[in-house]
């Protein structure tokens, strides 16, 4: 990365982008946004949740992630009955063979991957769940007295059904908050959905070839945290994020009245995060408010809470954001298509 300038290590990110997403339509037709929002996410250093019905190949999305990038990939099924320990790992007896003593040693879970696909994770318990906050925010996992780091680069990839809440525990605000984005995946075109058909019911099947290593994406990572931010940029996202709360002296009538709880500061950091990677994605070497709107809603969706109020008169977080969107003045000159 040293031997070539930032412009030139960007060119190589939108070139690796491309190919990756070549290998990824070999399986994944359509889908361009949410192949988009996941590696971001992946750049950024962050998580992703992927929300949509059953059926939308959200499991088989991060797989084909998995095959086309050189890292480690473990998928964990979340269950009713899955403790904390069977993702973390556990300490077992064994003997020494030479000495015939026994002593403790740490068997690894599958946490210790470089991709996580935590899926339908909806379906275990809180306890469970919350083993991978640790995971998740330090990047390390703590063992009795040993604190164990993982490696690097680390990503969960977490999905979840939206329709079918019996017996499922909704993941707790600071859970979710952990998660960069939460994507929607929503039904394909008509199109798209014919194409689905002719190759999962043809006899024709398309390996994936691995594109990117850990070490890329690590390289990537730093370049984009290099990205500048310009002021006016900075304050539209406050703007939006501290819109969101009704403790603010100015707050709207109408955000008092559909918003219970508003997003926190991990909001402005990941809206940011993510935007600097969208520019470099857009060949942009700083980030335009455009970008701040493109991505607003899937980093807030899930860090905002509506009121009964909302929820009863059937406005979303979606369309909260989206109104707080089309509210928040913007320069006019800054607007970069």
């Amino acid at each position: 990365m040293s031997s070539i300038t930032d412009s030139e290590a960007a060119e190589q990110l939108v070139q690796s982008y491309n190919t990756l997403c070549a290998e990824l339509s070999k399986r994944i037709v359509g889908q361009e946004d949410v192949i988009e929002q996941v590696f971001i996410a992946m750049v950024a250093g962050g998580h992703a949740l992927l929300e949509g019905v059953p059926g939308l190949a959200k499991t088989l999305l991060v797989k084909s992630f998995a095959d086309a990038i050189h890292l480690s990939f473990r998928r964990i099924q979340f269950t009713p009955d899955l403790m904390p320990a069977d993702i973390t790992g556990t300490e077992i007896i064994q003997e020494d063979a030479e000495t015939g003593r026994r002593k403790l040693t740490f068997m690894e879970g599958p946490i210790f991957s470089q991709i996580i696909l935590a899926d339908e994770i909806n379906r275990t318990p809180p306890k469970t769940q919350a083993a991978l906050l640790e995971a998740m925010q330090e990047r390390s996992v703590t063992i009795g007295r040993d604190t164990m780091d993982l490696p690097r680069p680390f990503f969960v990839l977490a999905t979840q059904n939206p329709i079918e809440q019996e017996g499922t525990y909704p993941l707790p605000e600071a859970q979710k908050d952990r998660f960069l984005f939460l994507i929607k995946v929503d039904y394909p075109t008509r199109d798209d959905e014919r194409e689905i058909l002719d190759r999962t019911t043809g006899s024709v099947s398309h390996d994936i070839v691995p594109v990117l290593t850990g070490d890329d994406l690590m390289m990537m990572q730093t370049l984009s945290r290099r990205v500048p931010v310009p002021d006016y940029v900075t304050d539209f996202v406050l703007d939006i994020v501290r819109s969101t709360r009704t403790t603010e002296p100015n707050v709207s009538d109408y955000v008092k009245q559909m918003v219970s709880w508003g997003a926190g500061p991990r909001a402005s950091q990941h809206l940011i995060l993510a935007s600097k990677v969208r520019a470099l994605l857009r060949g942009r070497t700083h980030v335009t408010i455009d970008d701040i709107e493109a991505l607003a809603i899937p980093v807030m969706r899930h860090r905002i809470v509506p009121t009964f109020h909302a929820e009863a008169e059937g406005v979303t977080v979606d369309h909260i954001v989206q109104h707080l969107l089309e509210q928040c003045a913007r320069p006019h000159a800054s607007r970069v298509m």
